[in-house]
């Protein structure tokens, strides 16, 4: 089960700083989660150039050039911002009984550990 999912707030984590010219302490919201590879998409942060072969459009306009992404990060460089606190925090999950139309299920929730308050 994936601790970090899309439109949580994270913290970079690992890395220089931004006085080095790096992204460690910047927090973002996360834009995309890719499984496969371990890498999540921050918005704002490790910001990458990158260069469009110039073309036209359908409508005449010229395309192309260089232009600012933002690229992959690890997982494990990232932490989720604990709400209460604003400082990154580890995840933990709790196992709560909720009942639905007379039966219960088992609902699995995901807490910042150091504060306790559900995510």
């Amino acid at each position: 089960m994936a601790k970090i999912k899309k439109g949580d707030l994270v913290q970079v984590i690992s890395g220089a700083t931004a006085a080095r010219g790096g992204d460690r302490g910047k927090q973002g919201k996360v834009l995309k989660v890719y499984t496969d590879t371990n890498r999540v998409l921050v918005e704002g942060v490790n910001t990458v150039k990158k260069h469009t072969k110039v073309g036209q459009s359908s409508k005449g306009s010229k395309t192309g050039g260089i232009e600012t992404v933002e690229a992959p990060l690890h997982v494990s460089n990232v932490a989720i911002v604990d709400p209460e606190t604003k400082k990154p925090t580890r995840v933990g999950y709790r196992t709560e009984i909720v009942e639905k139309d007379g039966r219960e299920r088992t609902v699995r929730i995901r807490v910042a550990k150091g504060s306790g308050k559900d995510l």
